[in-house]
Parts: C-alpha cells; structure tokens; sequence
C-alpha cells in the first residue's frame, strides 16, 4: 500500500470514487460538478489530494482544501466498495492529519451527515468534535462540521 500526494494521473479515480460514494447514498451538487470539470483547482488552491493505491489500483482518495494557512477542511474520502473494510478510509485520514501537521496547519474541519454513523464514529475515535449540527449552505447532503485540533 502507497499514498499518493497531488498525483495528476490519480485525478479521474478521484473524481470517479467521490462521485459513486456521493451517488450511493446522496446526489451531486452544483460544488460536486464544478470539482469533476476542474479537479487540479484543489491543488492549484494549495490543497492537497491523496491516494491510496494497492496492488496496482487506486483503492481510495481524500483531500485537503485550503481554508486559511492554518486551516484545512478534510475532504471527498471515499474508499472503492471492493476494499472497503480493510482500514484504508483510516490510513488515509491519518495520513492527511499528519501531513497538515507537518505542514504547520492549526486545524482540520470535515462536512458530514449525521445518517452516515460509521464515519462520525471514525471522525470521533481520531479526534473530531462537532461544532456544528445544522444544515450546511452549500451542501445539501451536509448537516454536521466537526474540527480537530492539530
């Protein structure tokens, strides 16, 4: 198992992935559509994209959007349905925390829904708390933030 960082040649598996996680349990938005046309914007922005590939394949992706120099949203994790249970979801939140660390950001906040319980579960064992229970403004699927501090 390697991840990956910014590699542009990842970028279709990553929008590929996002999209049938979102579509699996919600639709895409107007934000969603904007990200599939242009996905190097997320690194050209100073964010940063992550994949996980195993034997060959991509197995899962996540992101960290710039929001401030100390603070980055975690973001589009999403793990193929064919590797899902193997704690990859896991590496690669881990990974991502670490490397915003590294990189002297402060904070890391996530969008979620409260429907989706394995992942709060997730969110919470690493460390997040939520800050926000309401509907999000620009995400219908959205109605929880939660933050950890780095």
């Amino acid at each position: 198992m390697t991840i990956h960082i910014n590699q542009t040649a990842h970028l279709p598996d990553f929008i590929r992935l996002n999209q049938r996680w979102i579509q699996q349990y919600f639709q895409l938005e107007a934000a969603d559509h904007a990200l599939a046309a242009d996905p190097e914007k997320v690194i050209r922005d100073g964010g940063y994209i992550f994949s996980l590939e195993h034997e060959g394949k991509i197995a899962g992706v996540c992101a960290l959007f710039r929001d401030t120099p100390q603070r980055m949203q975690l973001a589009r994790m999403a793990v193929d349905p064919a590797y899902q249970g193997k704690g990859f979801g896991w590496q690669l939140m881990e990974f991502a925390l670490n490397y915003a660390k590294d990189a002297g950001v402060q904070s890391v906040y996530l969008l979620s829904n409260t429907c989706l319980n394995a992942a709060i579960s997730m969110y919470e064992k690493a460390g997040f708390q939520a800050i926000s229970k309401d509907q999000h403004p620009v995400y219908a699927r959205c109605n929880i933030v939660m933050e950890k501090q780095l």
